[in-house]
């Protein structure tokens, strides 16, 4: 049974891969990780504030880089504790000595220049890849969606300029004109999407008059919608696609696979049942393929995708119509 893929240009054994969180922050955990079968590792996100210590307003930006935090509500350092680029690289380092799997770096930056300067520096650490998590509270009056769209694929266009190494964008799912933007990230030279960014939760504490965050561990409710986004762009365009939020069981990875997807990102999963349920996820995906006379996951990827439809569009359209009904 062939469950193996091409993610980021990468031959991998098949599609189950650690994302962005804090599964990346210990080494034996990695060894773990790597030892249940994980075939790809993304460590969690480099921050251009944490390195230059900007006093960043707490509403329009710490608050929003933290929403766009896909995982673990506690990893993120409170701003008293600064993680350097020094860190960071040399964690990276110690990582890629420490696994034989592709261990990818992970950038949230602010600045034109610090995405494309620390870009080079993930590249000369080892990394194998680099995911863009690319977000924008778009709070600011004076840029229209357009402004906000163009100066995200300047990112891209810049960044792949300037590496070698292959780079995934990881995109937010709000948006409003979503298959035009990815289109153009595409054409930007973006190697892979990544479906999508998961935001806390925001409440207000009415008593103590505070804004209130949490960032509970995902489930398979949340998969729905990345499906959606996959099977949009499936055929569509030339970047690889990963999913992200909402995989847990063997099942919402053939879910994930006939959506379109190469890869799919465990971080919750993981963070609820430990390393080893990359193992018990990749024998349910077998022991479902196996009774359903599955012989490979590519025969079956994007399968239920809008690209195999003519009309996309009109196909949507009609969706929404018996909706309402």
């Amino acid at each position: 049974m062939d469950l193996s893929t091409t993610y980021l240009g990468m031959r991998l054994r098949h599609p189950l891969i650690v994302g962005a969180g804090p599964l990346g922050d210990d080494l034996d955990t990695v060894r773990a990780l790597e030892d249940a079968g994980a075939s790809m590792l993304v460590l969690r996100s480099l921050y251009e504030e944490e390195i230059t210590g900007e006093q960043i307003d707490a509403l329009n930006y710490v608050e929003s880089h933290s929403d766009s935090f896909p995982e673990a509500t506690n990893f993120e350092p409170e701003p008293s504790t600064t993680i350097g680029p020094d860190e960071y690289l040399e964690h990276l380092r110690l990582v890629k000595r420490a696994v034989a799997i592709p261990v990818l770096g992970s950038l949230n930056g602010v600045t034109p220049g610090g995405w494309i300067a620390y870009a080079q520096m993930l590249e000369q650490a080892g990394a194998d890849g680099i995911e863009l998590h690319i977000y924008h509270a778009a709070s600011d009056m004076t840029m229209s969606a357009a402004d906000v769209e163009r100066q995200a694929i300047d990112i891209v266009r810049e960044v792949k300029r300037t590496v070698r190494i292959p780079v995934a964008v990881k995109m937010a799912p709000l948006l409003t004109a979503y298959a035009h933007f990815a289109k153009q990230l595409d054409d930007a030279g973006a190697d892979a999407l990544v479906l999508f960014t998961r935001f806390h939760k925001i409440d207000i504490d009415v008593d103590e008059l505070e804004i209130v965050r949490r960032m509970p561990l995902s489930d398979s409710s949340e998969l729905p919608m990345r499906l959606r986004g996959a099977a949009a762009l499936f055929g569509r365009i030339k970047a690889s696609i990963a999913i992200t939020g909402g995989v847990h069981t063997g099942l919402d990875v053939i879910k994930a696979t006939m959506a379109g997807a190469s890869v799919t990102q465990l971080v919750s999963a993981l963070l609820r049942h430990g390393p080893d349920r990359v193992r018990t996820i990749r024998h349910e995906i077998e022991t479902w393929m196996l009774e359903h006379e599955w012989t490979s996951l590519a025969e079956m990827r994007g399968n239920m995708s809008l690209g195999r439809i003519p009309d996309p569009a009109a196909y949507e359209r009609a969706n929404f119509r018996m909706a309402l009904r």
